[in-house]
């Protein structure tokens, strides 16, 4: 069904609320191998979260790093536009495409920013899937922009599971949250399809070995 008037404005609203009010209840640790927190945010980074832990990512990366801008890669899709209007609310960028819409735009928006200063987000195997497989546009990002990609993980001690096609995970109040921001991760350059698929699958382990529920 398509939301949108003020339908999609309401919505947009009370999940932001909502949103704030339940990650408030949580007991949230941070595991900062990158050391970003606290630090001038004088390098950029690519952050890479697998898809189905991104609700709590802009509440997170607000309270945590404050001093950080940047932008966020959402699905062009029309769903994606109820999710970009929610992550805009929290202050940060957004670009519209994936690895099957508008894909080569996106990687190219995405470096821009970087270039400017600022850092950008992407969950690299969304919008479908399948679950934990990286897709190829933040390898091709990373070799474009120079930046290192830190790889981010949230572990649950209790939570829902929706029946999607990654499993999302909700995370059920006044439960604890382990937020850990992994080492900065460089990607390097490639001159063949056999060495890009070599620091595809690096970069892939690299975010699955902090990765402990599936």
């Amino acid at each position: 069904m398509k939301i949108e008037g003020w339908r999609a404005r309401w919505l947009i609203a009370f999940g932001y609320r909502l949103l704030q009010i339940w990650a408030r209840t949580l007991r949230l640790t941070i595991e900062d191998r990158a050391t970003v927190i606290g630090t001038p945010p004088n390098e950029r980074y690519i952050g890479a979260l697998w898809h189905n832990r991104l609700l709590l990512l802009p509440f997170v990366i607000k309270r945590y790093l404050p001093e950080r801008r940047g932008a966020a890669l959402i699905s062009a899709s029309r769903d994606g536009a109820l999710l970009a209007d929610l992550v805009e609310r929290f202050g940060f960028e957004v670009v519209r495409g994936s690895s099957s819409r508008q894909g080569a735009s996106a990687v190219r928006q995405l470096a821009e920013i970087i270039a400017s200063g600022k850092d950008v987000v992407i969950t690299p195997d969304g919008p479908r899937g399948p679950a934990y497989e990286l897709g190829q546009g933040i390898v091709y990002l990373a070799q474009q922009s120079g930046a290192e990609v830190v790889p981010i993980n949230m572990e649950y001690s209790s939570c829902w599971r929706v029946k999607s096609w990654d499993r999302f995970i909700l995370p059920k109040p006044f439960s604890s949250v382990r937020v850990i921001f992994g080492p900065p991760h460089r990607v390097a350059q490639t001159s063949t399809e056999a060495d890009f698929e070599r620091e595809r699958a690096r970069l892939q382990e690299a975010m699955i070995q902090l990765v402990e529920m599936r």
